[in-house]
């Protein structure tokens, strides 16, 4: 037995530093990381991220013990180049089908998202060439009634995501996730707009839109699903003085999103719209998602969304108001304002009295021409 022991020590001593061998290797890669530029860095440690969260867990959990932390989640789903894949996206929308092959697409579509194409302008599926033109496909008319009862109703379908009163310059995405109003509508700084200095303060800022003593600030966030209907319209009568365009990320807004990506609504792609109704500050954001670089505004032809000319993180303005138009545009409510691909959000940010109510409950599911609130 002792002989025997003996003549294994070695064969146990080499087979020890045979298994310690790619934990040595492992620490000498990492070492070699560690050196790099971050850039560098990143993209070399992406492959194990990706292993990290697709093998099942604990797979690579050796890794941390030689110093190897994963990228997070968040920042790996932010580096997929959500606006090139949304551009691809809109290209292949726009390829025309076959005439035998549009039924079973279609049809498809139709099962997997719950569309009802019975309130459709077109019930016949052939009609529609297209991806694109299906999904921005019109309603009869007698569809979607428009209340008259009530000053502020939903400017399209889809389902509730948050409502309320803006407090601390804070609005919620969902509940208990929020971003803060000047970053998702951007700083006041036209002169012309304000009688007093740009804001300095969240006080401040909240003082620039809320025009009248007594008035609070509301917001209603509508996300609309895939089977929705893709157009969106005026949510009152108001009139529309200033266009702002976010160049951003294309990150899918569904509830799960929003509530995992703090601050979703101000990386991404947005459209925002202000201007006056009858009690002060209006304003309407459309916010874009994935496979949504696309939004429309019917009145706007300077608009370009998802442009590879635009860079992320910057903005750009456009006045309504001209020396021959010093009001804006006028929109009535329930009038055609514009229209998303696919599904998106729709935020609406406004000044009434204190004593206007919403009419509405969290997650409920409404339809454009429904009540949202009154005084």
């Amino acid at each position: 037995m002792c002989q025997s022991e003996a003549r294994r020590g070695p064969e146990l001593q080499a087979a020890a530093k045979w298994l310690h061998f790619p934990q040595l290797a492992l620490r000498r890669r990492l070492g070699q990381l560690s050196c790099m530029s971050r850039p560098a860095l990143k993209l070399r440690s992406w492959p194990l991220t990706f292993l990290y969260y697709l093998l099942p867990f604990g797979a690579l959990r050796p890794l941390s013990r030689v110093g190897w932390r994963p990228v997070s989640r968040v920042a790996l789903y932010k580096s997929v180049p959500t606006r090139l894949l949304s551009r691809a996206w809109g290209r292949l929308n726009q390829v025309e089908l076959p005439h035998w092959l549009r039924r079973p697409v279609y049809s498809l579509y139709i099962w997997t998202f719950g569309v009802n194409m019975k309130e459709a302008a077109v019930e016949d599926l052939h009609h529609y060439r297209n991806l694109s033109e299906f999904f921005r496909r019109k309603l009869k008319p007698q569809a979607r009634p428009v209340c008259g009862l009530h000053s502020v109703i939903s400017p399209s379908d889809g389902k509730i995501l948050n409502f309320g009163q803006v407090k601390n310059c804070e609005v919620e995405q969902v509940k208990g996730v929020t971003y803060s109003l000047e970053s998702f509508l951007g700083p006041r700084t036209n002169a012309e707009d304000l009688p007093f200095p740009p804001a300095s303060s969240c006080e401040s800022f909240r003082n620039q839109l809320v025009t009248r003593e007594g008035n609070e600030l509301y917001h209603c966030v509508i996300y609309l699903a895939p089977g929705d209907y893709h157009c969106f319209h005026s949510p009152t009568d108001w009139t529309v003085s200033r266009r702002r365009h976010f160049p951003g990320s294309l990150m899918s807004v569904n509830p799960g999103m929003a509530r995992w990506i703090k601050e979703l609504f101000c990386h991404n792609e947005r459209v925002v719209l202000t201007g006056d109704w009858k009690h002060g500050f209006f304003s309407l954001t459309a916010v874009g998602a994935t496979n949504v670089g696309s939004i429309r505004i019917y009145f706007d032809q300077d608009l370009h969304t998802n442009s590879p000319r635009y860079s992320k993180g910057s903005y750009n303005d456009f006045s309504f108001v001209t020396l021959a138009n010093k009001e804006g545009v006028p929109m009535r409510k329930g009038e055609h304002l514009g229209e998303f691909n696919l599904g998106s959000t729709i935020v609406l940010i406004f000044e009434a009295p204190q004593d206007f109510k919403f009419r509405l409950k969290p997650g409920q599911k409404i339809r454009f021409g429904e009540a949202l609130g009154s005084l």
